[in-house]
């Protein structure tokens, strides 16, 4: 790659940026709202129900994509028409895996139902999966848009999906649907976003498959499949266990708080890990620039998600009220726990698998999962038999050994040494640190809301004072906020 690819890269990098921040952040804004008033309309056991046919909704879509999303993104081709055949191959292939999927499902859904907890709601989990067919044609225009760079479509569908739910999930919830106003509002969501997508696409789907070019396709995706695999058990597992152990009530609890968190925190890391992801597919093989642009995007993430997680935690309930309202207050030291680890793990571990996908090594990211899960999975088990808040606290700080392994492998495969990285934030680090122990302190003298506000904005002026005495950081937020002004003109 010459001087002048790179200028066009580094200049579509920063488009596509714009775009993937305006997209995320007005689609994620619209979450918390959705789900303030949902919260509001609807009991915990109803989320619960939800999160336990989301699970296996999201199961099943693992193998509809089957890893062939970050193969088209990640992959350099020779020529259009070598994308082309790729792109028809990833259709067709999902689209087939799809639809036995969803048979799969409708012949066995009382079963699963049962196995999962709520026997009787058979039918809510067949009539859910009619988005697994719709994602097969949404993916691959999606992932086609992000080779390109090209955000601006994504944003448009986005933007529509994001606001269905004001016009069909919660008019659903207000007339008395219950669960089902979720199910519906999602669905008609998928259906949006795959017209949009294959309706503005250069690329359309035609009769052509190849069983050379897909075992050459499979081969990549083998491992972003088994490593999709590995983050849904990473991701479900608890839930799993708790609708077994426990109830609805509970499963509402849990998951709905820690996709409030997760809603907050892929605010920032959603804006840029996608297009961070393409970027470094493109310099792969310039190790120099790659390390640096990895490095610059850590800390620009690092700067909002680490006082987010220290604010969430120190804040959590007045959050919680916020949020959830007053039914929900008792989820409040779920949502502190899980938004400060998430925190740590996203700064220092999600990100870098980016690094791996980017580089061509899926399998890495996939073994970061299974020794977590290795991990995990006896901790959950153990710590549900000492009841749910100790599975909560367990749960959520288990997360952390992740972060280790993630620094043992980018040290020995990808030879960035662990100092590097902890240096690279450290600043950010220590601000955090200081603005949480004189946040405590200053929290803990009046208990009222006026005080607590007053609390915010105080610890947000300190830790922006400490970024701003380094010359580093100071640096990255002053290209950050021109960064914000040339877009804006």
């Amino acid at each position: 790659m010459n001087n002048s690819d790179l200028s066009d890269l580094k200049k579509k990098s920063i488009k596509a940026t714009k775009w993937s921040a305006i997209t995320e952040i007005s689609a994620k804004l619209s979450v918390p709202l959705i789900n303030m008033i949902l919260a509001r309309l609807l009991a915990p056991e109803a989320f619960g129900v939800v999160a336990t046919v989301t699970m296996i909704v999201s199961f099943a879509d693992i193998f509809t994509d089957a890893g062939f999303q970050k193969y088209l993104i990640q992959q350099e081709f020779s020529s259009n028409d070598e994308v082309g055949q790729a792109s028809n191959v990833a259709f067709w292939t999902n689209l087939v895996i799809s639809l036995l999927l969803w048979c799969t499902i409708f012949t066995f859904n009382e079963q699963l139902a049962s196995l999962l907890g709520n026997p009787g709601l058979g039918m809510v989990l067949v009539i859910a999966s009619f988005q697994l067919p719709l994602t097969s044609f949404s993916s691959i225009q999606s992932a086609l848009f992000k080779r390109s760079l090209d955000f601006r479509i994504l944003f448009i569908a986005r933007i529509i999906s994001s606001c269905i739910p004001f016009v069909v999930t919660i008019p659903f919830a207000l007339i008395g649907f219950g669960y089902w106003a979720i199910v519906i509002g999602t669905i008609v969501s998928q259906l949006s976003t795959a017209v949009i997508l294959t309706y503005n696409s250069s690329w359309k789907p035609t009769f052509y498959f190849s069983l050379t070019v897909f075992k050459k396709m499979f081969s990549f995706s083998m491992w972003s499949l088994f490593e999709s695999i590995s983050i849904w058990l990473t991701s479900w597992v608890d839930v799993l266990l708790i609708s077994t152990v426990l109830n609805s009530h509970y499963v509402g609890l849990y998951k709905t708080s820690s996709m409030m968190v997760n809603g907050l925190m892929t605010l920032i890391t959603s804006t840029t890990v996608p297009v961070l992801f393409s970027v470094l597919s493109r310099l792969q093989n310039q190790s120099d620039i790659f390390t640096s642009v990895f490095l610059k995007a850590q800390r620009l993430v690092a700067v909002v998600v680490l006082p987010l997680g220290v604010g969430i935690y120190l804040y959590r309930d007045l959050i919680t009220l916020i949020l959830l309202g007053n039914k929900w207050i008792e989820s409040s030291d779920i949502l502190g726990q899980w938004a400060l680890t998430s925190a740590v793990t996203i700064v220092f571990g999600h990100i870098c698998s980016e690094v791996y996908r980017a580089k061509g090594l899926p399998k890495l990211s996939f073994l970061v999962q299974i020794l977590h899960l290795i991990v995990l999975v006896p901790a959950c088990i153990f710590s549900l038999h000492y009841g749910f808040w100790v599975f909560v606290y367990v749960r959520s700080w288990i997360r952390i050994q992740s972060v280790v392994v993630h620094f043992i492998i980018m040290r020995i495969k990808v030879g960035i040494i662990i100092s590097t990285i902890v240096k690279n934030t450290f600043t950010i680090c220590t601000a955090a640190f200081f603005m949480g122990v004189i946040g405590y302190i200053i929290n803990g003298l009046h208990n009222s809301t006026g005080w607590t506000f007053f609390s915010v904005s105080l610890c947000a002026i300190i830790y922006l004072g400490i970024l701003l005495l380094f010359s580093k950081t100071r640096k990255d937020i002053l290209y950050a906020i021109g960064l914000f002004k040339s877009k804006l003109s």
